[in-house]
């Protein structure tokens, strides 16, 4: 006779990972299947692996910035099989924690790819074993895809093997333009890497404020980092000092290894999901409701197999809420507005809310505020370097309903001041609180001046 349980969910990424152990707080019968390693893309081959090869990324100017602070430093060397090594190591013990935290709460944890047999049955493919559940949650995120099956694909990788490569390579080229692309792009350029970044669109980072994607692309260029736009990769061949990468424009380059981060697609196919008939989104994700029910209510889906906010937090939290509902009698929904985000690029980024443009065509009046000023640091280190920073108002309740930074620490100041905007503060609110001298962010709470003001005509 099958097992039985309460909650089956498939995949034990961050956000399957937190469902299954608030489940079983509450009680519930809840097993776990994963076919790879228990922490998801955010833990094994995202997030986490990648802020740790930012931060090593960083270094580089650090040591040249410490002569203008009268440090006397040798040259310094770098050791790429150290540093994947180390990394190795703190994934592997982050993710013995996950499974530790899994097994303190009773949840069952299943190495095996898992497809549904029926709404009710799922069936565990590395034994053959079924099992029944009253409730089956689907959380097994997105994968990268590499776009259009052009001539030489087969050399190409993507983030995944970028974290596993054996030798840090001497030129790369990088196809893409949203987070991964420029967060890959700072990190092979801090190490030491030759870097090019071709993007098919008009700037890096479709979607973000227009004046944060113009800065940060000077800023990527400044640090050498060659940006090619409104192009595609045509084809790629292997030549015998790397790989030989064809533009449409005719231009050709030579380089050592090849990266396209093109998104990710949701992670939906092979489950049996089409077979029972959860139905999916238009974007290609399981369509879910407020509750993160699909179809059939009582299958579920949260994180980025949804394709809603594909960010890590944002999983965690749909999986939270997605226990409560279920076993917890607390019926809850996850607002998806004003979601604060960092991108780690080098400088990083940090936004929430509108954009400008986004904001000019919602509301009737937008006024902005924005700055851009040489942090204190590079005034001794005399690195060239800019901070940039922008607040969008609704001028018609004085409220900050978009804030858009670039710059060291970006990332930190985006999350407190992500309770500010989630708060509804207004500009008055931000004038009226003190500055903390000397730092970047004070800049935040001393705008004064109007850069801009939008009205939108009446109708006639």
């Amino acid at each position: 006779m099958p097992e039985q349980v309460d909650l089956f969910v498939v995949g034990a990424g961050s956000g399957g990972v937190r469902a299954a152990r608030i489940a079983a707080n509450h009680g519930a019968r809840v097993m776990i299947a994963e076919e790879y390693r228990v922490g998801g893309t955010c833990v094994i081959r995202g997030c986490v692996p990648k802020k740790l090869m930012v931060y090593a990324s960083r270094f580089a100017e650090e040591f040249e910035d410490a002569a203008g602070f009268g440090w006397s430093v040798p040259a310094p060397t770098f050791d790429w099989p150290k540093l994947i090594a180390s990394k190795d190591k703190e994934i592997a013990r982050l993710e013995t924690a996950y499974i530790a935290t899994l097994e303190r709460a009773k949840v069952k944890i299943v190495k095996s790819r898992a497809v549904l047999k029926d709404a009710h049955t799922v069936k565990l493919l590395t034994t053959g074993e079924t099992v029944r559940a009253k409730h089956i949650l689907i959380a097994t995120g997105a994968w990268p895809h590499h776009g259009a099956q052009i001539a030489g694909i087969e050399h190409v990788i993507s983030s995944n093997e970028a974290f596993h490569l054996p030798q840090l390579p001497k030129r790369i080229l990088i196809q893409g333009g949203g987070y991964i692309a420029v967060e890959f792009a700072g990190i092979f350029n801090g190490l030491g890497s030759e870097v090019t970044l071709v993007y098919r669109g008009e700037d890096i980072l479709r979607g973000f404020d227009d004046d944060l994607r113009a800065h940060l692309h000077k800023e990527m260029e400044r640090r050498g980092i060659k940006i090619v736009t409104r192009q595609i990769v045509e084809a790629i061949e292997k030549v015998e000092h790397g790989l030989c990468i064809s533009l449409p424009d005719h231009e050709s380059f030579t380089v050592d290894q090849a990266m396209f981060a093109l998104g990710r697609h949701p992670n939906v196919s092979g489950f049996g999901l089409e077979k029972i008939g959860v139905r999916l989104a238009k974007n290609g994700g399981i369509a879910v409701n407020e509750l993160s029910q699909s179809s059939i209510p009582h299958i579920g889906a949260i994180g980025d197999v949804t394709n809603r906010v594909n960010l890590t937090p944002v999983a965690i939290r749909e999986g939270h809420a997605y226990a409560d509902t279920v076993f917890g009698g607390k019926p809850t929904s996850v607002d998806h507005a004003n979601v604060p985000t960092a991108v780690f690029s080098e400088p990083e980024c940090g936004v929430i809310g509108l954009t400008e443009a986004q904001a000019i065509d919602l509301l009737p009046k937008v006024d902005i505020y924005k700055t851009s000023f040489r942090p204190l640091k590079a005034t001794l280190s005399g690195r060239d370097t800019r901070v940039f920073m922008k607040l969008v108002v609704d001028g018609s309740n004085d409220r900050v309903v978009g804030c858009h930074i670039v710059g060291e620490g970006a990332g930190e100041m985006i999350q407190l001041l992500g309770i500010a905007v989630r708060m509804k503060a207004t500009k008055a609110d931000f004038d009226a609180t003190m500055a903390v001298h000397p730092t970047m962010a004070e800049e935040l709470v001393t705008l004064r001046e109007k850069t801009a003001s939008h009205v939108r005509a009446a109708a006639e």
